[in-house]
């Protein structure tokens, strides 16, 4: 039986957190490490929502640390699926600073990680589809598969023949 499409608002994670001390460097910004760490665990609660199954992080796919957020400020992690394929998610985090004195937020990182949903056993199942709503979703679920195939490109999984998504953004037909 086919499963239910879901969107991403549906499985959509916010994570908030202080920066404190023992979150920082010697530099007084909060440590990279730190960040994929809160990182993940959106993500994986967005995955996990998604599907409604046990899921592992399958890849950290990139990771943009655009501006160093500092000891104090308040961060928000905004997690979403940008596009579900059969076994695997794709999620993407954008992560937000709040200046605690003055209130301003602004987006300062973002990643994207991908999850497979697996059984008891650690077997890779299937996932429902993504329906993608807003301009932004339908944008990065395009996206996403264009990603994959490099992905697996990469990986030796696939042909670069066979990546028809990648093909027509360099080769498009006239």
């Amino acid at each position: 039986m086919p499963l239910k499409p879901k969107t991403a608002k549906e499985s959509m994670a916010v994570l908030t957190e202080f920066v404190l001390p023992n979150d920082t460097n010697t530099l007084s910004n909060l440590m990279g490490g730190r960040l994929l760490h809160w990182m993940d665990i959106a993500a994986a609660i967005t995955a996990h929502r998604h599907c409604g199954r046990v899921v592992v992080t399958a890849s950290v796919n990139n990771v943009s640390f655009n501006q160093p957020i500092r000891l104090g400020e308040i961060v928000t992690l905004k997690a979403k699926i940008s596009r579900a394929f059969t076994s695997s998610m794709e999620v993407f985090i954008d992560v937000w600073v709040e200046n605690t004195f003055s209130g301003e937020q602004k987006k300062c990182n973002e990643a994207i990680y991908t999850f497979v949903a697996v059984d008891q056993s650690g077997n890779p199942i299937d996932v429902p589809p993504l329906i993608p709503e807003t301009p932004e979703e339908k944008q990065r679920y395009d996206s996403a598969l264009r990603r994959r195939q490099l992905s697996l490109i990469l990986a030796g999984k696939m042909k670069p023949d066979d990546a028809t998504e990648l093909k027509a953004l360099f080769f498009p037909k006239a």
